[in-house]
């Protein structure tokens, strides 16, 4: 197999500069060697990518998928990297233990897990690195609680100790949390100032939705940046703030532009996906989502819940299984604005909470291509990136190639690359950059999952480079390669 790869007469776009222009592409080594008009090396892997747009892979921030199967989906997506740092893992050493030993398509890390710390020391609940048992907790309301002083002493110390393991920051699910004391987050965001290194955060309930909330939860970043200096990044804008999405892009922009470091995301779908036992899926507490149980499908089964009864029932069994929230009607105008005015918003950063793909006999992975019929998941896991790309540069003409590759690339390598050296040359593409590649058709990028068939890969990427190597080449997976490599502070 070549080391060299030449890519011929693209549409080249750098998101760093805003540059996009005709030119060749030469790979090497896993970096690019050179661009303009270059000649082949002997023995390079020429490829005409005449009338194709090529770019940096795009660096999804919010992945809980942790398997081949949700990567090659999310490969079809575009992505290259793929971290989990809304949630995170713990013990981080064994999630990356893990991962390298399965071998994985894309790049990979993972954050320190709040939620994980937390149910080791007021629960005792042992950590194993994986989601299943992180949402299993999420709906216990020993872990929903407060801490002790001397329990958040020593959940602050494991979180400390998973940094210097080389987490990517601390993935905090405060949302599954709500009526936590406001103080046990600032200390978080104080740790995390301490060791430089960012929070990834699902915040609590906004004041409109809860008035007894003990902190709006956007508000609660905002604060926690300012009076910390904590960079941190507010996740999932659009599921957390539904219809209210304006205020709150409203306060995060002048956080910022009162000097704070605060980052935003949001993913173009109207239905989010989380445990059933999540707190706020509290039968009493669907009114402030403006939804009712018949807004709720078992991802593992496809049952809509029939009322507050089956609700309970299934909160109370299977807590830790998987869901979907329709919050917005994308077919409603002003709510698909909502979702649209989410992803217009200047700096905010395209990521797509993928969540696994399991089937009826309870696997949650498989090295089979085409995957094998069944799967189950949301289809932001297979469809985020170029269903916001057909939405906003195809249909909208709200973004160009440049921006679109600034939303999908750029950005998130930047909330990394202070503290991350292995992102340093993640999200641009100059010479000396990551050959971390995607090459797509303008014409045809779309995404084709849908929440009756989740797993139907998206279309549009004609190749994919991950770390120098073709993982899709002319539309095709290559099974046999496994490029990725692990990302850590």
């Amino acid at each position: 197999m070549s080391s060299s790869v030449l890519l011929t007469g693209g549409t080249v776009v750098d998101p760093e500069s805003g540059s996009m222009s005709v030119q060749d592409v030469l790979v090497r080594d896993g970096v690019v060697a050179e661009l303009g008009d270059v000649t082949a090396p002997e023995g390079a892997d020429v490829l005409d990518v005449s009338g194709l747009v090529v770019g940096p892979g795009f660096v999804d921030l919010h992945s809980h998928v942790h398997s081949v199967a949700g990567q090659r989906l999310q490969a079809y997506d575009g992505v290259t990297t793929a971290l989990d740092l809304e949630a995170g893992l713990i013990p981080v050493e064994r999630g990356y233990a893990e991962a390298a030993a399965a071998g994985r398509p894309l790049h990979y890390g993972f954050s320190a897990s709040w939620g994980g710390a937390r149910a080791k020391v007021l629960l005792g609940v042992e950590p194993d690195a994986t989601m299943a048992t992180g949402l299993s907790v999420l709906g216990n309301p020993g872990w929903q609680r407060s801490s002790t002083p001397r329990e958040l002493a020593d959940s602050l110390a494991l979180m400390e100790r998973e940094l210097g393991a080389g987490a990517l920051g601390i993935g905090i699910l405060l949302g599954y949390a709500p009526r936590l004391d406001p103080a046990e987050y600032l200390a978080v965001a104080r740790l995390a100032a301490a060791a430089g290194r960012p929070t990834y955060t699902h915040v609590r309930e906004l004041v409109e939705a809860d008035p007894s909330t003990p902190i709006d939860g956007s508000e609660e970043v905002v604060r926690a940046a300012a009076e910390t200096g904590a960079a941190m990044h507010h996740c999932h804008v659009n599921s957390t703030s539904r219809r209210h999405v304006d205020r709150v892009l409203g306060m995060l922009d002048k956080s910022r532009a009162e000097g704070s470091r605060v980052t935003v995301e949001a993913y173009p779908y109207g239905a989010g996906s989380t445990a059933i036992g999540a707190a706020f899926l509290e039968p009493s507490l669907l009114g402030r989502w403006d939804i009712g149980p018949s807004s709720l499908v078992m991802v593992g089964t496809g049952e809509r819940i029939r009322d507050e009864r089956r609700l309970r029932e299934l909160r109370a069994d299977s807590p830790g299984e998987t869901c979907i929230i329709e919050f917005l009607d994308e077919t409603d105008p002003a709510d698909a604005a909502l979702l649209r005015r989410s992803l217009e918003h200047p700096d905010a950063m395209v990521a797509s909470d993928a969540m696994p793909v399991t089937w009826d006999d309870g696997s949650y992975d498989t090295r089979d291509w085409p995957l094998p019929p069944g799967g189950t998941t949301h289809p932001r896991t297979a469809g985020t990136f170029l269903r916001a790309i057909r939405m906003m540069v195809r249909e909208e003409g709200a973004w160009t190639w440049p921006e679109a590759f600034r939303r999908c690339s750029y950005l998130p390598a930047q909330v990394l690359a202070e503290t991350t050296d292995a992102m340093h040359g993640k999200g641009r593409l100059a010479v000396g950059s990551d050959a971390d590649l995607v090459v797509l058709d303008p014409d045809a990028v779309t995404d084709r999952a849908t929440y009756t068939d989740p797993t139907r890969p998206s279309v549009g990427v004609r190749h994919l480079l991950v770390a120098g190597r073709l993982l899709i080449r002319d539309g095709a997976l290559d099974t046999q390669a496994y490029p990725g490599r692990p990302i850590r502070a």
